[in-house]
């Protein structure tokens, strides 16, 4: 029983870092006893999946923070060892941290240059530091953009409305990028609270059957729909219960990309809030004056009220 606790609550922990974020998890051998997985600080954990994960903004403010920083770092240590660097003003930082930028980089315009021992030893130590940052920091840019990304949008909400007689739960997706997505799947859960016989508190998840799950070629816009048959977990429940029991809706796509012929992904989740009952979307396709077909990104997500 003890045991079961405490897998419920580091469910609970990892259960705010899933829906519309990117995990993943893999198990190669069972941790000891002073191993702790450190969920809400993943630089200590995984420094090159943090780097890799951080959005373009955030990733070169701190590559140029962390520039400055080194070479701020050495310009104090070219200042600790006196008058080490020729043609360079005595005690003069900014001339210290110039001459660092210079060495760091392995430009070396010849005007300042080490000039004792201690100052060459220095520079020595510095050109072998910038060696390994520029192999390490291309080595970054160079996975960041080969890294295969999916540009699809999900609506903001999903909603439930009659189809052929049959309540179906529908949302949206559509591809922003004007290539295909080649042979698209995609795979809807219900994700709930439930309590065991023996009283046990559990997030379980349902497999939500498609109407159509697979698509040749994923080009403009799918609507996806399930419908609530007798066969569906969402069977005789409402809006009500999907909030009591913290109801959500996972939905996960993957695909290839006919550009660069790599399996893309893209995911996204409604909670009980963001599903809408008896509301159906509005019609977003429209014609051009040549006979191709267009979509409206603006009205995706907008719904109306059934008749």
């Amino acid at each position: 029983m003890k045991q079961f606790k405490k897998m419920a609550k580091f469910r609970s922990l990892l259960r705010p870092s899933l829906g519309n974020k990117n995990s993943s998890h893999k198990v190669s051998r069972p941790l000891q006893n002073s191993q702790k997985i450190d969920l809400f600080h993943p630089a200590r954990s995984d420094l090159y999946h943090w780097l890799l994960s951080l959005s373009w903004r955030k990733f070169l403010l701190l590559v140029t923070l962390f520039y400055f920083t080194l070479n701020i770092f050495f310009a104090f240590a070219y200042l600790s060892i006196g008058d080490g660097i020729a043609n360079a003003e005595p005690g003069s930082f900014k001339d210290a941290f110039f001459f660092s930028i210079q060495t760091l980089s392995t430009v070396g315009y010849g005007s300042m240059y080490p000039q004792t021992f201690y100052a060459q030893l220095l520079m020595t130590i510095e050109v072998w530091m910038g060696l390994l940052l520029i192999a390490i920091l291309t080595g970054l840019m160079f996975a960041r953009f080969s890294r295969p990304t999916a540009r699809v949008h999900f609506s903001q909400v999903a909603v439930v409305c009659s189809f052929d007689g049959i309540p179906t739960l529908m949302f949206r997706a559509a591809n922003r990028r004007t290539n295909r997505i080649l042979e698209a799947q995609i795979q809807v859960s219900l994700v709930r609270n439930e309590v065991t016989q023996e009283g046990h508190q559990l997030r379980r998840f349902y497999d939500l059957k498609l109407l159509r799950s697979r698509s040749p070629i994923f080009g403009l816009s799918w609507q996806v729909m399930h419908p609530i048959d007798q066969t569906s977990p969402l069977y005789g429940n409402c809006a009500e219960y999907l909030e009591q029991v913290e109801g959500e809706i996972w939905v996960t796509l993957t695909g290839l990309d006919e550009t660069f012929s790599q399996t893309i992904h893209a995911r996204h989740s409604y909670s009980s809030d963001e599903i809408l009952w008896n509301m159906r979307f509005v019609d977003i396709f429209s014609r051009t004056s040549d006979g191709r077909y267009q979509i409206d990104l603006s009205r995706f997500s907008d719904v109306i009220p059934l008749n």
